[in-house]
């Protein structure tokens, strides 16, 4: 009865996650006349692509503006991470954990708290505006996950790797390269998969930053999909779907790599 209960819960759980699924894809099916309250659960009579069509021509741009964004603040993030987490873990300096305590802190500085003197700053050195002012800001902001994973994966590396690299002369940057980097996969895989996600859906920064529509990414570009007057729900669906997609693929491709970077220690303590 237990197990009964168990499963029939679970069942309910999946339906409830399930249905505005069902309801995004058959609406993004659907011509804009068949779309109405009453007409919410019933598949397309006529299935239809033009909301695909219309949705993409309008966020295409806004799409490679999203991808001119986040594939290069996650790479650089994660490599700043990386040589922080090497520093924290494995090199021995008075005040490290201080150090190692404020940077972590930049996780839990809300965003809405610094927008103000972040605009100005970023006025002042003319990237305002612009998807390169928006990188830095995603690069900055994501230091202290990404030093927080490194740190706590190289910490289960035995100190002794570290320790023959440097007898055997190897300086820091080459120790980096050559004993950490090759089994840094795990944890890079873990920051990536959250670096992309978090960036890729980000908005707020996004619609602040970056104030001119050319330059916004897909997920403000979306919310401006909608119609003054009428809103084509099958676009907006259709929208949705598409800014959705890339980062679904992402976790399709590195989901089982991402749970062995968890399982390998690269976010314990």
């Amino acid at each position: 009865m237990k197990k009964f209960f168990s499963y029939f819960f679970l069942i309910i759980i999946a339906i409830y996650i399930i249905i505005p699924l069902y309801v995004l894809l058959a609406t993004t099916f659907k011509p804009l006349g068949e779309i109405g309250i009453s007409d919410m659960w019933k598949l397309p009579r006529n299935w239809s692509l033009n909301g695909f069509i219309k949705a993409f021509n309008k966020l295409s741009p806004n799409l490679k503006n999203s991808f001119y964004l986040t594939i290069p603040a996650t790479i650089v993030s994660a490599l700043i991470g990386s040589i922080n987490g090497y520093v924290f873990s494995k090199i021995r300096f008075k005040s490290a954990n201080i150090i190692f305590a404020i940077i972590l802190f930049g996780m839990f500085i809300p965003y809405q708290s610094i927008l103000f003197p972040l605009i100005r700053f970023l006025q002042k050195i003319n990237l305002y505006g612009t998807i390169t002012g928006l990188i830095v800001v995603h690069i900055v902001y994501g230091i202290p996950i990404t030093t927080l994973v490194f740190r706590n994966y190289y910490s289960e590396v035995p100190d002794e790797l570290v320790e023959a690299a440097y007898m055997d002369g190897a300086g820091f940057f080459k120790t980096y390269s050559k004993v950490l980097f090759p089994i840094s996969i795990p944890a890079f895989v873990v920051v990536i998969i959250w670096q992309f996600t978090n960036i890729w859906n980000e908005f707020l920064f996004a619609v602040t930053v970056t104030s001119n529509p050319a330059k916004q990414p897909i997920t403000v570009a979306l919310v401006n999909l909608a119609g003054s007057q009428v809103v084509e729900w099958n676009v907006q669906m259709a929208g949705a779907i598409i800014t959705a997609l890339p980062t679904l693929v992402v976790y399709i491709l590195l989901g089982k790599y991402f749970i062995r970077g968890l399982l390998a220690g690269s976010v314990k303590g």
